[in-house]
């Protein structure tokens, strides 16, 4: 079920695999997205499940409507039966409260400034990368007090450079605005490495703080991968911070 968990000075951070829940097929069996064509019952005990692994309150996760953009919300409370908004970002500086990022090949970051008690969930995909979507978690966190030099930065399970095959001219647009992403899969097409563009954003960013993950959602039958299987569930990666207000 938690397949990556660590703590950093009070800040927490995990990410799910695809086991532990109770989805029937082709979701199986802890998918916890929520538009994907599962049985809403099935998603909402999942993310009980998850939270309960987590120490959570499953009131206290704050999810996203996720759209591929650079869009960020700062929230000091979960939606409840508000409208989620369309964003692939969030940052709160309210302890307890956690963050969700959904997803199944796409880059899930997870960044906090323990010090200054800041923390955010993004979700980079191809386009997200490009739109510059964690170039805009960071300065939604600086806003709040947060300092690059003092980010912790974490991503988890994503389909790798080796595995994302795209064509020449998708491969370029994206190497025009991240270098670092331009890549070849393990047959020799061209490819886009979205996890090092991710890095290489955080890098200018002044955030050396970093770690990634090293699972190919693609290559891993523990991981759901849209490219691998399209419809199939999604995996959830969690930021928080000790203590409640």
């Amino acid at each position: 079920m938690i397949r990556q968990r660590y703590e950093v000075s009070g800040a927490h951070f995990a990410f799910t695999d695809r086991w532990g829940g109770v989805s029937a097929a082709p979701y199986e069996e802890l998918n916890l997205g929520g538009a994907v064509g599962d049985d809403p019952r099935a998603v909402r005990t999942n993310r009980e499940l998850a939270a309960k692994a987590l120490g959570l309150d499953p009131g206290d996760v704050v999810w996203m409507n996720q759209v591929h953009g650079n869009d960020v919300a700062v929230v000091d409370t979960a939606w409840g039966d508000a409208p989620v908004p369309a964003v692939d970002a969030v940052v709160t500086a309210r302890p307890g409260l956690a963050l969700a990022v959904l997803t199944a090949d796409c880059v899930p970051v997870l960044l906090a400034d323990p010090v200054a008690g800041v923390v955010s969930a993004a979700h980079a995909g191809r386009p997200g990368l490009v739109a510059g979507v964690v170039p805009a978690a960071v300065e939604a966190m600086t806003r709040l007090g947060a300092r690059p030099e003092r980010i912790t930065a974490f991503t988890g399970p994503a389909v790798c450079g080796r595995c994302y095959e795209v064509p020449d001219e998708m491969r370029e647009e994206v190497a025009d605005v991240v270098p670092e992403a331009r890549a070849e899969t393990s047959w020799g097409t061209p490819s886009v490495d979205v996890t090092a563009g991710v890095h290489a954003q955080l890098a200018r960013l002044g955030v050396s703080i970093r770690e990634k993950s090293h699972i190919c959602t693609l290559e891993s039958a523990d991981h759901f991968s849209y490219r691998r299987d399209r419809t199939t569930g999604r995996l959830a990666g969690y930021v928080w911070l000790d203590g409640s207000e």
